[in-house]
């Protein structure tokens, strides 16, 4: 199977808590060339509007992606952060101008041939984990400073690199990837995914092209499902949502809303 034939896009918008960024700065998304949409599902900007009073404070949930991001005054210093399975906290200067690539499941291993377990909770320099795509991608972008042409940019770097590499995947696990999107995380594993590959099997690749297991990775994808709920609705409360999302009882959806978020959901969602 071919990545580009598979488009999970149409079953996962992965989200982040941007709506309770504070006065003074924004956040942005730009939908990248069709010919990526297999690919990536966003370019995205993290932008002061002007020099802040004391230091931002960023939260960053679990998504199930990889992000490559940057410094746009520092493209030098480029940094890719792997599968993550808690919250993440950055903590910016007063004044910050931050962009970023933000990789569908499966997408940043197969471009880059780097086993995605080895990011898991990282946040690591990219010319580390792959220096010649580090040059390249600086090389690319060098220069640009409006959002818009460092989304051009990242475009074009994009389609040239996959243009030589072999996106041959196991469509076996591609199936697996995709039920789990489409039930939203809320299904037995071992009775609801029949794709032909053992438990074992499913897990080796889950660790390579994910960056951890079926199991985790439904839990963040079912997470991520309240959050899309969460975003829709109209005055529901989220004890309510919280078992649309398919969770079963308060005390689990609790427990893991903590540890994905850092804060409980009462103290989160009245801030």
């Amino acid at each position: 199977m071919r990545m580009r034939d598979v488009r999970l896009i149409q079953y996962f918008k992965p989200v982040q808590p941007t709506l309770r960024l504070h006065d003074g700065a924004s956040y942005r998304e730009s939908i990248p060339d069709a010919r990526l949409a297999p690919y990536i599902y966003c370019y995205w900007q993290l932008k002061s509007e002007y020099q802040l009073n004391s230091s931002f404070s960023y939260r960053v949930i679990p998504d199930g992606c990889i992000d490559i991001f940057f410094d746009t005054n520092n493209s030098d210093d480029m940094r890719v952060m792997g599968f993550s399975t808690s919250h993440t906290q950055f903590t910016l200067d007063t004044s910050f101008y931050y962009a970023g690539v933000r990789f569908l499941p499966g997408a940043f291993p197969l471009i880059f041939g780097v086993d995605a377990s080895s990011l898991t909770d990282r946040d690591e320099v990219l010319s580390d984990v792959t220096p010649e795509a580090a040059r390249h991608l600086t090389g690319c972008i060098a220069g640009q400073s409006s959002f818009d042409d460092i989304a051009a940019a990242l475009d074009v770097f994009f389609l040239k690199k996959l243009a030589g590499t072999r996106d041959v995947i196991d469509r076996r696990f591609y199936n697996a990837v995709a039920i789990i999107l489409k039930e939203h995380g809320t299904l037995n594993l071992e009775a609801e995914i029949d794709t032909g590959l053992s438990p074992r099997q499913l897990r080796r690749l889950f660790e390579f092209y994910v960056g951890t297991s079926p199991k985790i990775f439904s839990k963040v994808v079912r997470f991520q499902y309240f959050f899309q709920l969460l975003g829709s609705s109209r005055g529901t409360t989220y004890n309510k949502l919280f078992l649309e999302a398919g969770y079963y009882d308060q005390p689990h959806f609790n427990r893991d809303f903590k540890t994905f978020f850092g804060l409980t959901p009462t103290e989160a969602l009245r801030k």
